[in-house]
């Protein structure tokens, strides 16, 4: 049987992308503490994995809901790009945490801790953008934040490799820090792909 919902479709994308938001900012949290808690780490992994395939069903929805829409709230490609790009920050973090448990990591490194903290804020920011997006209110602020937060997580991850090449730390050590902490850059990255995305959606619709 179908299943009937009260809440006109043009409000679900809304709902939909700020679930996903938020989940976004759910597994980043769970990050953090995975690398503040390691090695008793097996709960975070879990609920990453957890979040992650969360991330993965909410895209479904949107992409499922806009099949079955005649008439969007704004661009259904945008409607989808945005979409992806937080679904993006997941897949990207669940890959990080993944490398760590599975490169048989000895301890976290201090960099990696503090990368894991711009991804947080990052997600946080991302979270604000998107509960303004209905209505198409402003969100400039914490547009310019997430980019402030891009430039911060660049430096991090210089200095994380920098720093790793300089440890005199066994090749195939470096080989594992240094994938780790680009997949966590990339998940910084992909806050400010959804950001630019919702700039987009912005200019379009004022």
């Amino acid at each position: 049987m179908a299943r009937i919902s009260l809440v006109p479709q043009n409000k679900q994308f809304f709902r939909l992308l700020e679930r996903a938001s938020d989940n976004a900012v759910s597994i980043s949290r769970q990050l953090v503490q995975l690398l503040d808690a390691f090695p008793s780490n097996g709960t975070n992994l879990r609920e990453i994995k957890e979040l992650e395939h969360e991330g993965d069903r909410l895209t479904r929805e949107v992409v499922d809901l806009l099949n079955r829409t005649f008439v969007t709230p704004f661009d259904r490609d945008d409607i989808y790009l945005l979409a992806s790009a937080i679904d993006d920050v997941c897949d990207h973090v669940d890959e990080a945490a993944g490398n760590i448990a599975g490169y048989g990591v000895q301890q976290i490194r201090p960099k990696a801790k503090e990368q894991a903290q711009v991804i947080l804020r990052s997600a946080e920011k991302l979270n604000d953008a998107v509960e303004l997006l209905e209505g198409f209110k402003d969100s400039s602020s914490q547009l310019h934040a997430l980019r402030d937060l891009e430039d911060e997580g660049d430096r991090l991850n210089r200095d994380a490799v920098s720093e790793l090449f300089s440890s005199g730390e066994d090749p195939i050590g470096v080989i594992r820090w240094k994938d780790i902490h680009e997949q966590l850059e990339e998940a910084v990255d992909a806050c400010e792909n959804a950001a630019d995305v919702l700039e987009a959606i912005l200019v379009k619709n004022r």
